[in-house]
C-alpha cells in the first residue's frame, strides 16, 4: 500500500496546524523550563545514550503486549477457561504501562520535528492515545466483571493501534524521522584540498566542500575539526548554528556534537556527526575520513 495519499491527506488538514504548534511549544518549554536537569531528561527520551531513538524501543512493549492479550482473549471466548482471561488482564495491564512510557519519548521525539511530519506525528499520537483510553477501559471492564465488553474494547484499540503502527512506519520510512540524515559513504578516503588556509579564522564555523560532501571546518588554536555539515538528525546546516565551546549546536533543532569526534552531547540528534581528519599542506587545508 502506498503511504502517499494517507500522508498527504493528513497534511491538508488545517486544524492540525495549531494543536501542533501549541502541543509542541510546551513539550519544549517544559524541558527548558527544567534547565540542564530538563536537557538531561530529555537527552534520556531521545536515546541519545542508546545510539538511537528510545522511542521504537518502547513501543514493542504495548505492541507485544496487546497482541498477547488479543490471542489469550481469543482461546478464553473460544473455550471458557478462566485462566487464559487472567493472562491476557495481565498481558493488557502491561501494553498501557508501556504504552504511557512510549507516548512520553514518542512526544519528545514528534517536538523536534518540523512539516509534513510533524502533523501525521499528530494524528498518529491521537490514534494511540485512542488505542490506550480503550484499553485502559477495557481493564476496569474485566475487573468489574464484563469481560464480554472488556475484550470487544480491546479488540477495538488493537484495531486502532494497528492504524497508529503504519503511521510510525510511514514516519520513518517516508519521512524518514529518526534515521540518520549525515553522509557517510561519500566521505573521501584519502586527503583532498578543500578550503585555502588562510579562509578559516579562529572561532568561526566555516562550510567547504570535498566533492558533493559539505564539510564544516573550525579553528581552535593550532587545531582544525572537520565533521560532516549536515546534521545527522534533520539535516540542518551545522555551518549556520554556533560555537559552545568545543561542541557545534545545530541551528534547527539544538542539537549538540563535540568537534573533536562528532559524539553526541545533546539530543534530539541520536547519530554523531561523521568526524574528518585535516590538515594544511601548500596553503589549503585537506580532509579525509578520519582513520584513527
Amino acid at each position: 500500500m502506498n503511504s502517499e495519499p494517507v500522508l498527504e491527506a493528513i497534511n491538508q488538514q488545517e486544524w492540525i496546524e495549531p494543536v501542533a504548534d501549541g502541543l509542541g511549544s510546551a513539550v519544549q518549554g517544559a524541558y527548558k523550563a527544567g534547565g540542564s536537569a530538563g536537557q538531561k531528561v530529555k537527552n534520556f527520551m531521545h536515546g541519545t545514550w542508546l545510539g538511537h531513538q528510545l522511542h521504537p524501543v518502547i513501543t514493542d512493549v504495548p505492541i507485544g503486549s496487546w497482541t498477547t492479550a488479543f490471542v489469550l482473549d481469543v482461546i478464553e471466548a473460544a473455550t471458557g477457561r478462566k485462566e487464559y482471561g487472567k493472562g491476557a488482564d495481565v498481558a493488557v495491564g502491561l501494553g498501557i504501562l508501556g504504552a504511557l512510557a512510549s507516548a512520553a519519548a514518542g512526544l519528545t521525539d514528534w517536538s523536534d520535528t518540523d512539516g509534513r511530519a510533524r502533523k501525521v506525528g499528530v494524528v498518529h499520537g491521537l490514534l494511540n492515545i485512542t488505542a490506550t483510553a480503550l484499553y485502559i477501559a477495557s481493564w476496569f471492564m474485566r475487573k468489574s466483571g464484563k469481560r464480554g465488553s472488556g475484550r470487544t474494547l480491546a479488540w477495538l484499540g488493537y484495531a486502532i493501534s494497528g492504524s497508529a503502527a503504519y503511521l510510525g512506519g510511514a514516519l520513518v520510512y517516508t519521512e524518514k524521522i529518526g534515521v540518520d540524515h549525515a553522509p557517510r559513504e561519500e566521505m573521501p578516503d584519502n586527503f583532498i584540498p578543500v578550503l585555502p588556509d588562510a579562509d578559516l579564522p579562529e572561532g568561526k564555523l566555516v562550510r567547504a566542500a570535498a566533492g558533493e560532501v559539505k564539510i564544516l571546518l573550525v579553528r581552535r588554536g593550532e587545531n582544525i575539526y572537520a565533521l560532516s555539515e549536515t546534521c545527522s538528525h534533520l539535516g540542518g546546516p551545522l555551518a549556520e548554528g554556533k560555537l559552545e565551546g568545543d561542541s557545534v549546536v545545530c541551528p534547527w533543532h539544538g542539537s549538540r556534537f563535540t568537534l573533536q569526534d562528532g559524539s553526541v552531547l545533546d539530543g534530539p540528534a541520536t547519530h554523531p556527526q561523521p568526524c574528518l581528519e585535516a590538515r594544511v599542506r601548500g596553503g589549503y587545508i585537506e580532509v579525509r575520513v578520519n582513520k584513527e
